[in-house]
């Protein structure tokens, strides 16, 4: 039996600490969804045009040449998990009338009401994109306090280096989701979180996330893009955009 979407009427929060300082917080909506499903409200289409959208081309490989859940899958069975037994969900921002950026998406495998293990996949403004399998030894259930570990290898803001380690910590629970990521390079570091309920996805939630975000994710790139002329202002050293790393997944 497939699910139903949910809705994360979430925030978003970015704190980068060392030399120069830079915090802020935004709402965003994000929704989750099974990636077999076809079925939710009238204004939330899957792999066709609508209001919000989620579609298969924007997920599981290079952006708009994606493969969605097969990716998935294919990328957890070669980290080693074991697929019986296990449902895979996808955490994403919709396209809004087609328009679609991520920064950050997570394709979470479940075994039960257990989380065993993450992919997540991330996306930088120049078009490219890699993805971090995380999970614990042995594939054992992922708790809130755990912290997983992925080497930093892509680029992601040209005011950060390549370098450093990423520390994840997920809370996907049945009411409220609560993610955080911490990247840490000496003393320079960002820590980012995505926090909110969890509820249906719904018409009068697809409306209202529109009318509070309008533009949906142009609003999303609108956003990175002034950061980024504050960071310039303050004095932060812009790194052009390195080669991607070979493999699209580590």
């Amino acid at each position: 039996m497939t699910q139903w979407p949910d809705h994360i009427a979430g925030q978003t929060t970015h704190a980068r600490y060392g030399a120069i300082a830079n915090s802020f917080r935004y709402g965003v909506d994000y929704v989750l969804i099974d990636p077999r499903a076809k079925d939710g409200p009238l204004l939330f289409s899957r792999n066709r045009f609508n209001l919000l959208s989620v579609h298969d081309r924007n997920h599981g490989g290079a952006p708009r040449r994606g493969a969605g859940l097969p990716w998935a899958e294919r990328v957890f069975a070669d980290a080693g998990l074991k697929l019986d037994g296990i449902t895979i969900r996808l955490l994403t921002q919709p396209s809004y009338l087609g328009h679609i950026f991520n920064p950050v998406s997570f394709w979470l495998a479940f075994r039960g009401t257990a989380l065993h293990a993450v992919i997540a996949e991330v996306s930088n403004t120049f078009g490219d994109r890699h993805s971090y399998v995380c999970h614990k030894p042995e594939f054992t259930a992922i708790a809130p306090s755990d912290k997983l570990q992925a080497k930093k290898i892509f680029h992601v803001s040209p005011f950060q280096q390549i370098a450093g380690d990423y520390w994840f910590n997920f809370d996907i629970g049945p009411r409220r989701i609560a993610i955080r990521i911490d990247h840490k390079n000496g003393d320079q570091g960002v820590v980012a979180t995505l926090t909110g309920p969890r509820q249906p996805l719904s018409n009068s939630a697809v409306l209202g996330a529109s009318l509070r975000r309008p533009a949906g994710t142009l609003r999303t790139v609108a956003l990175i893009y002034w950061q980024a002329l504050k960071l310039k202002l303050k004095g932060a050293i812009y790194r052009p955009r390195p080669t991607p790393p070979e493999h699209e997944v580590s």
